[in-house]
């Protein structure tokens, strides 16, 4: 923590507004609260988590509020430290007043207004909760449905982090294994060609495919899911949107490059919530217009968690087209690609059609229901998870690089060192550890905790 990090703090913890009640929260040291509290209301003890009803005054000594006044006394806090909650009227005068009285008062400590998720970062690093738990704080708080306050509720009580942790013990346990025939050769003992590291690679891989889903399915839960349509022009982009959306939400004429910029619409299917992205078709251009278009289709890839790449099954050359080429060089990893073989209805060689491709018509409707099905199946809509929990983008890519790590030791075993796959299921661990904060790039705490409101 830094010297700023251990500053006392203050924030309104209630939203902005007017309504019944209003808390004011204060966060930092034993000495630096108790020059508050007694400051605030001389003489008088405060026993922690025993509620007071207290006057809070100005400096002159008139009356701003009677208010609910509680202490509670770190470790045992929401931050770690100790924590001054005041409970007013939640008029927007009242609470700022009172507010300004405490930052008067607490000049002395060097108190400081909390910067936005402050209290809970403070609560990450005194270990109060893990990195998903305090992200799923903000899921609560922001949740537009029961499901996702459900799922969010169920991530603060550390659902999600307790099947990372198992999942990397299971990888810590395998590490050791294989670097105790590292430390001590002598033994002779070959894990890799007696099949134990295959068979136990396989099952964490099992372990970690199907946290994925759960966790591709709790991010659904939060934030819908986002499905981008991509491919050259003309292959049927903006039909499949009007037929996803049934609606004319996009123009659609036989003229190349009539989409120049992204086109977005929500539907719901059957309660999920679907974020369809309708861009720019993908072509080597001169038009500096269409350029920018282009680039902003592979922008919108590089955010998607489900690309539909649509191709003119009339079209011979369609599948190795230099469209696609680019779109999969845009996809993050863990990032579900479907092909989409449109225009059936002018006739498709059956033969030719790629394994896992799905085919449609935008025009006839035809096939577009196999494709929300597609869809659902890879939401995870289909299935019925017992205790979702609430996940994020981040979280789904740090899953896949650990699985990357894994299927290249399970691809490479009789090849590697043993030095090569101890190193790579250390990397697997290393992603692991930046989902529940164990390991931490840079700047990762600022850009989760900006995004919280102030005073959580």
């Amino acid at each position: 923590m830094s010297n700023t990090d251990y500053d006392p703090i203050v924030a309104r913890a209630t939203a902005a507004g007017r309504g019944g009640i209003g808390i004011i929260r204060v966060s930092g040291s034993t000495q630096a609260l108790s020059v508050i509290c007694e400051a605030l209301f001389p003489g008088k003890v405060l026993k922690p988590r025993t509620a007071f009803l207290l006057p809070v005054r100005s400096a002159a000594g008139d009356l701003i509020d009677q208010a609910v006044v509680l202490k509670f006394q770190g470790p045992h806090s929401y931050t770690g430290e100790d924590v001054l909650e005041i409970q007013a009227h939640g008029g927007p005068a009242v609470l700022q007043m009172i507010q300004s009285r405490v930052l008067e008062v607490g000049a002395a400590v060097e108190l400081r207004l909390a910067e936005p998720g402050e209290f809970s970062k403070r609560a990450f690093l005194n270990g109060r909760m893990d990195l998903t738990q305090a992200e799923a704080v903000a899921d609560l708080i922001d949740a537009g449905s029961a499901s996702a306050a459900r799922a969010a509720a169920r991530s603060l009580q550390g659902v999600f982090s307790q099947k990372v942790y198992e999942i990397a013990e299971h990888l810590t346990n395998l590490r050791a294994y294989v670097e105790a025939t590292l430390d001590f050769p002598e033994e002779d003992i070959d894990f890799i060609n007696d099949g134990r590291v295959a068979r136990q690679v396989d099952d964490i891989l099992k372990e970690l495919t199907y946290l994925e889903k759960r966790a591709l399915y709790g991010k659904v839960l939060r934030d819908g899911l986002t499905v981008v349509m991509a491919g050259a022009p003309n292959v049927g982009k903006s039909s499949l949107m009007n037929a996803l959306a049934q609606n004319e939400v996009a123009i659609v004429t036989d003229i190349a490059g009539t989409t120049r910029d992204r086109i977005e619409h929500d539907i719901d299917l059957d309660g999920l919530l679907i974020h369809l992205i309708d861009t720019a078709g993908v072509r080597e251009t001169d038009d500096p217009v269409e350029k920018i278009g282009v680039e902003r289709t592979l922008q919108a890839v590089e955010t998607a968690d489900v690309v539909l790449t649509l191709v003119d099954g009339t079209d011979k050359t369609a599948v190795s087209d230099t469209a696609q080429t680019w779109i999969r060089n845009r996809l993050r990893e863990g990032v579900t690609e479907v092909l989409v073989m449109n225009k059936i209805d002018l006739g498709v060689d059956q033969g030719k059609i790629p394994d896992g491709a799905v085919c449609i018509s935008a025009k006839t409707g035809e096939g577009i229901d196999a494709l929300l099905e597609k869809l659902k199946k890879i939401s995870g809509n289909d299935i019925d998870f017992e205790g979702n929990f609430s996940a994020r983008t981040r979280h789904l890519t740090a899953i896949a690089k650990a699985k990357s790590h894994l299927i290249q030791v399970q691809e490479s075993l009789q090849s590697m060192t043993l030095e090569l796959v101890a190193e790579e299921l250390r990397l697997a661990l290393n992603e692991l550890g930046t989902i529940t904060g164990q390991i931490l790039p840079d700047d990762l705490l600022g850009i989760i905790f900006s995004k919280f409101c102030i005073g959580k």
